[in-house]
């Protein structure tokens, strides 16, 4: 129960979110919004406030938002001309539909915002194993030492350790102070050109000696300003990972087999919801980050199909014809119906080779 209550939660509030970023734009541009939806399928209650009817539907899974002269064959009452988001210059229908993606990626920045107010994550420097024939076993490094300095710089982070060891050059020997039962140890390691693969399965080779972090964590202490550049920080790094993996998957570099879909989403939501409540909140920035670009794909049927014809329109000083947006709708749609077949093939393989 909680993995399904935990995929309502998180994709509803994405998506809602999503849909408010088109709203809220929308009003500030003098586009008329009838109805702003928060859920789909039949009304359970709803209250109207001025021309726009705030709606409350049965299914929570997002929401919709209806402008007036959406779509180019709309009839649209004269009064309501200057109000037709098809009437609008190109700028501000750009405006509207980049508004959703936006939306997520800053919502994304607030969530990781709250997150750190709580105190950054970071890996301490213990050690969690030592890889056997190895720089570091070789000059005595022991699991579970803790590493405090490098060449007589502290480290006080996992991450800062594995810069100093990838900055040293192989074959030059490293001064590596280890805590050990409470003494201070120094030992000269020499890291070693190793092979190692990126988040994308790369190869690489970088200079290594071959320790593996520890399951400690700390949590520092930051204030709020700090703690939104960290989130910002954050939300950068994620929109960088996410538009590469979409380029390695396009490239073959990535395999299609590594693509995940609600069943996936299902079983991490949950997970991540048992762990705590900051665990659960990263994983909803980290998917409303994964959201907002893959609405900005190029792909007709989504936003950035919609940005490709605007900027289109902008640049021939005419709309793209009715007859070519039907059939790149229709190549759209097939697109994101094998992209749902194939991800909600992973997820059952996943569950059938557990």
């Amino acid at each position: 129960m909680i993995y399904f209550l935990s995929f309502i939660v998180v994709l509803g509030i994405l998506i809602f979110v999503h849909e408010f970023g088109h709203f809220i734009v929308a009003r500030k541009l003098g586009v008329g919004v009838t109805k702003f939806s928060f859920g789909f399928g039949p009304r359970l209650a709803g209250v109207k406030r001025g021309e726009t009817e705030y709606l409350l539907s049965a299914i929570p899974l997002g929401g919709y938002v209806k402008l007036v002269g959406e779509s180019e064959g709309e009839e649209v009452p004269p009064d309501q001309r200057e109000r037709s988001f098809h009437h609008k210059p190109v700028w501000v229908k750009m405006a509207v539909v980049a508004a959703g993606p936006l939306g997520n990626l800053l919502f994304a920045v607030i969530v990781f915002w709250i997150v750190f107010l709580g105190g950054v994550p970071s890996l301490t420097t213990r050690i969690g194993d030592v890889a056997p024939d190895s720089p570091a076993s070789r000059a005595g490094v022991q699991k579970g030492d803790t590493v405090i300095r490098v060449d007589g710089v502290a480290v006080s982070s996992w991450e800062e350790l594995a810069a100093r060891i990838r900055s040293g050059s192989p074959g030059r020997p490293l001064k590596i102070t280890v805590k050990r039962d409470g003494s201070e140890t120094t030992v000269s390691v020499a890291p070693e050109m190793r092979e190692g693969r990126t988040v994308f399965g790369e190869k690489v080779s970088e200079p290594k000696i071959g320790i593996v972090a520890g399951q400690d964590v700390v949590y520092r202490e930051t204030g709020p300003g700090t703690a939104l550049v960290r989130a910002g920080q954050e939300t950068g790094k994620l929109i960088y990972l996410t538009v590469m993996t979409v380029v390695k998957l396009v490239t073959r570099v990535l395999p299609s087999e590594t693509l995940g879909g609600p069943i996936l989403i299902a079983q991490i939501a949950g997970d991540q919801a048992r762990q705590g409540v900051s665990p659960f909140a990263y994983f909803l920035g980290l998917l409303s980050v994964n959201l907002g670009i893959l609405n900005l794909l190029p792909i007709p049927i989504l936003d950035g199909g919609h940005l490709l014809f605007f900027s289109v329109e902008g640049l021939m000083r005419k709309p793209v014809s009715q007859q070519a947006r039907t059939l790149a709708h229709q190549v759209g749609l097939a697109i994101i119906l094998t992209l749902t077949a194939l991800v909600f093939y992973n997820d059952i393989a996943r569950l059938l080779s557990r």
